[in-house]
């Protein structure tokens, strides 16, 4: 990772605020950003960068409530990289192992960098490098523009999340024009393959029922509410009027919370309505960030060799399916069945949330 790429740099006056869902296609909805990632992505795959040609998946929404979007990736199941073991939610960084400092530089799309931190380090005379945050691609890819967002490389973070790479994530959505571009995060112990910090982000054009679920409000202090439908889940809500990074403090401080108790966590953010929108399942308007954070039991040792495994797409109704099987016969009942026995019992989950209400 050492070449020099493009650098990809960015202020608060490019964030999009005024997004909306007009139809189901938004392959066409471009910003500065959503231009340097598709189109580089794009290219990526024609260079044959990919473990696998990434064509058109099929689709199709599972009948129910909860509006389930399967989708056909068999190559993915079969091609992607073997995952690391992981035997602790606190597990340390291992240089030995593979890490994102041993990619190839082609697949770096560019470097991410933020004008005000560029000047204040100059400033500082800090290694300018030190604080780069990669946009790399997945090689695997579970749909269109699949990538990850890598902050701080060289510092060897372990997959803990920290404020920073939340904000670079957060951001990230803001300077999408794309309602369907997601940013995702899965611990250690919640299917997290690789033991260096990194975010996923991938493009989804069907729109997910979390976009709009309700939601309702358990610690004003703090804006944090529970995700009513299934699976629950704690959700905060970020639009023009906070701060990106006092948002990004605040979930850290969740997430380190569970972290400290040895709960496995993944974290799902979206383009959504806000949390006490009126006319959820019609409204269009998509100008904040939904980010839910779902508690549920560690995993630990080989993936299971199920139909899909149970991380944060598939938290969030998102199901990359393995074999033509599941996708043609799951229904909702049978993706629920396999969904719960990840997650924490209502008791566990109404316990956790007292003990995380005093916290906050």
């Amino acid at each position: 990772m050492e070449d020099k790429k493009h650098i990809f740099t960015y202020t608060n006056k490019d964030f999009v605020y005024d997004v909306c869902r007009m139809n189901e296609n938004t392959t066409n909805v471009r910003s500065r950003f959503d231009v340097a990632l598709k189109c580089g992505w794009a290219e990526k795959m024609k260079l044959g960068l990919f473990r696998y040609h990434l064509g058109d998946l099929e689709t199709r929404v599972l009948a129910g409530n909860c509006g389930y979007i399967a989708q056909l990736n068999i190559q993915r199941g079969i091609e992607r990289r073997k995952p690391q073991t992981i035997l602790s939610i606190q597990q340390q960084f291992d240089s030995t192992l593979f890490n994102f400092n041993k990619i190839k530089s082609a697949e770096i799309l560019f470097e991410m960098r933020k004008a005000e931190e560029i000047l204040a380090e100059k400033d500082c005379a800090r290694n300018q490098t030190s604080a780069m945050s990669f946009v790399i691609i997945n090689s695997s890819p579970l749909e269109f523009g699949h990538c990850l967002l890598v902050p701080e490389p060289s510092r060897c973070h372990p997959q803990i999340l920290i404020p920073s790479a939340l904000q670079i994530g957060i951001e990230s959505l803001f300077l999408s024009a794309d309602p369907g571009y997601k940013v995702g995060f899965n611990s250690l112990g919640a299917f997290a393959s690789v033991n260096h910090l990194h975010l996923h982000g991938y493009y989804l054009n069907p729109p997910l029922n979390i976009e709009w679920a309700h939601t309702e409000l358990i610690c004003p202090k703090n804006s944090l509410y529970r995700l009513m439908n299934f699976p629950k889940a704690f959700m905060f809500y970020a639009d023009v009027q906070v701060e990106v990074r006092a948002v990004a403090d605040t979930v850290c401080k969740l997430t380190d919370f569970l972290v400290k108790r040895n709960i496995a966590h993944n974290v799902f953010m979206t383009r959504g309505c806000p949390p006490d929108s009126e006319d959820k399942p019609l409204s269009l308007v998509r100008h904040g960030v939904r980010i839910f954070i779902w508690p549920r039991v560690s995993c630990f040792g080989a993936k299971e060799e199920s139909g899909f495994n149970v991380a944060l797409c598939e938290l969030a109704g998102h199901l990359p399916l393995k074999n033509r099987e599941d996708f043609e016969h799951l229904d909702e009942d049978g993706v629920k069945e396999i969904v719960q026995k990840y997650l924490l019992s209502d008791e566990e989950f109404s316990d956790l949330e007292k003990q995380l209400v005093k916290h906050l």
